[in-house]
C-alpha cells in the first residue's frame, strides 16, 4: 500500500505530467498548424504520441490513487512501459535531434514534450513503482511502443504519407531515402541505416528499462 507522503508526492507529479503534456501537444499543434497549415501531422509523431499515452496512463493512476485500495500490478506494468517510451523521446531529443535543430531545439513546446514531461515521469514511476511487483520479464514489454512506431512509419513511407511538407519520414534517423538506406553508412547523418538505427534504440530502450527495475528493487530493499 502506498503510504501518505509517497500518494500526495504521487498526485503532485502526475498532475504535473498531465499539465505539461496537454500544454505541451496544444503548442506544437499550434506551431505545426501555423507552419504548413497541417496541425493533424503533429500527432504522427512519437513525441506527440508517447505524452498522450504518458499523461493518459497517469490520469489513470491518479484515479486509482483517489479510490484508494491495493492498484493492480498490470497498471505498474503499463506505468513502467510508458516511462521508458517517454525515456525514449528525452533522451533521443536532447542528444540526438536537438544538436541538429539549433536555436529551434529549445521552444516551450520542446523543452515541455522532450524534458518537463520525462522528468516528471520518471520521478513518479520512481516514487510508486517500488510499490508494485513488476517482473524481470516484462522488460521486453518497453519495445513494443517503439516497433509499433516504427511499423507505421514504415508503412506511412510506402504510402507517401507526410510528416511535414516533402518529407514521409519523421526523424532522419527513420528516412529510409538516406544515402545509407537500411544497413549503409555515411559520414554525415544519418551516419547509419534505418534498420541499425532501430537495432540500437531497441538495445537502449531494454538497458535503460532494466536499469530501471534494477533501481526499483534496490529502493525496495532500503524500504525493508
Amino acid at each position: 500500500m502506498i503510504g501518505t507522503k509517497a500518494k500526495a508526492l504521487s498526485l503532485l507529479l502526475k498532475c504535473a505530467v498531465i499539465a505539461c503534456a496537454a500544454v505541451g501537444v496544444a503548442l506544437s499543434a499550434i506551431s505545426g498548424a501555423q507552419a504548413f497549415m497541417g496541425g493533424g501531422r503533429v500527432f504522427m509523431y512519437f513525441t506527440i504520441q508517447s505524452n498522450i499515452a504518458i499523461a493518459l496512463v497517469c490520469a489513470a493512476g491518479a484515479a486509482l490513487l483517489l479510490r484508494g485500495g491495493p492498484i493492480p500490478d498490470r497498471w505498474y506494468v503499463i506505468k513502467y512501459v510508458f516511462t521508458v517510451s517517454i525515456t525514449l523521446t528525452g533522451a533521443v531529443f536532447c542528444f540526438v535531434l536537438a544538436p541538429t535543430l539549433g536555436g529551434h531545439a529549445w521552444s516551450a513546446q520542446h523543452v515541455l514534450t522532450h524534458v518537463a514531461v520525462p522528468l516528471t515521469a520518471i520521478a513518479d514511476f520512481l516514487v510508486t513503482g517500488r510499490y508494485g511487483s513488476i517482473k524481470k520479464r516484462s522488460v521486453v514489454w518497453v519495445t513494443l511502443p517503439p516497433l509499433l512506431y516504427a511499423v507505421y512509419t514504415g508503412i506511412a513511407y510506402l504510402a507517401g504519407w507526410e510528416f511535414s511538407p516533402g518529407k514521409n519520414y519523421p526523424y532522419f534517423f527513420l528516412n529510409w531515402d538516406s544515402p545509407a538506406r537500411a544497413f549503409g553508412f555515411t559520414k554525415g547523418l544519418p551516419y547509419m541505416g534505418c534498420a541499425w538505427w532501430i537495432l540500437l534504440i531497441l538495445a537502449l530502450l531494454l538497458a535503460v528499462g532494466l536499469g530501471y527495475l534494477l533501481l526499483i528493487d534496490l529502493m525496495k530493499k532500503k524500504i525493508k
